[in-house]
């Protein structure tokens, strides 16, 4: 890992991988290419069982730091204060924080580990921090995550074509977002009962056609309207009817593209009776009137072929 003041062990650790993406791809490439330059990778490895692991930086590094913790114990010290890490935690520091960490004399951890920069990266950083309890979310073990990373570091080690870290850092994205948002990366693989929200949406989705009163929404979830609606724009970020006035435009975009009905037909479709109050939605919620999407998506549709 670079920059660090002190490494106690320096010989490396049996099985480990380390890339560090040489300075002249970073300043000639990474930072100015349109899709990396929002946010890259810098140095990326995994350390198995990494006995006597450890590392100190008084002023912290210019990179943000992730290290995902698969097995074994480890621990961090930062803002003065030392967390314990067990199996599957994910540590963030932001950049530019002091900080030491080390791997567990006695069961030392396997870990997962990248540094990255970019215009977008300390926001993410800050989403990460946001999201999780004293720098370290709980994370279930995924072997579709361990995939992402894996296919980061295959890439990389065949070189660095502008495609290549394009694509890599796109992944790494990607694998960021699994452990930001794990309930939605791990959606299909959860048997569990839909929360409140998750069957109010599959409610609105059944009922494109139809009408349903913020009333109605709270009744059917079993909750006051207020209590309901705090719930719902907490998840969300919006209001439950402006959320399933969406829908209804999503599908009606469907509609426009798919099929010839009229602007008041597909209206009716999604349960919208007047067909001026339909053409104002739409034309508030995508920014152009019904008539003007089909003509532009007209190439696109089954229907005009």
């Amino acid at each position: 890992m670079s920059k660090e003041k002190t490494l106690r062990k320096r010989e490396g650790f049996e099985g480990q991988r380390l890339i560090v993406i040489p300075k002249k791809i970073i300043s000639e490439f990474l930072v100015k290419d349109q899709v990396t330059r929002q946010v890259y990778i810098t140095d990326i490895g995994y350390y198995p069982k990494a006995m006597f692991h450890y590392a100190e930086r008084l002023h912290g590094i210019s990179q943000h730091i992730i290290i995902y913790c698969i097995e074994g114990y480890g621990w961090i010290e930062i803002n003065k204060k030392r967390i314990g890490i067990s199996p599957s935690q994910f540590i963030a520091i932001p950049a530019n924080t002091p900080h030491k960490y080390g791997a567990d004399e006695k069961n030392p951890w396997s870990i997962y580990w990248a540094h990255f920069k970019g215009e977008n990266a300390a926001f993410i950083a800050d989403l990460i921090i946001k999201n999780s309890t004293n720098y370290k979310p709980e994370l279930t073990f995924s072997e579709d995550r361990i995939r992402l990373f894996d296919d980061i570091y295959y890439n990389l080690e065949n070189g660095y074509g502008d495609d290549t870290l394009r694509y890599v850092n796109m992944i790494f994205y990607h694998f960021l977002s699994s452990m930001i948002y794990e309930d939605k990366f791990n959606r299909e693989k959860k048997a569990i009962t839909p929360d409140v929200v998750d069957a109010v949406i599959k409610l609105m989705q059944d009922s494109i056609q139809k009408t349903i009163t913020l009333a109605e929404m709270a009744a059917f979830s079993k909750l006051s309207v207020t209590h309901f609606s705090s719930l719902f724009r907490k998840k969300t970020g919006h209001s439950p009817i402006e959320y399933f006035n969406h829908l209804k435009i999503q599908k009606a975009c469907q509609y426009l593209s798919f099929t010839k009905m009229t602007v008041k037909e597909l209206a009716f479709e999604v349960g919208i009776d007047d067909q001026y109050y339909f053409s104002r939605m739409f034309t508030r919620l995508m920014g152009i009137a019904p008539t003007e999407y089909r003509k532009r998506n007209i190439g696109h549709s089954p229907a005009s072929s």
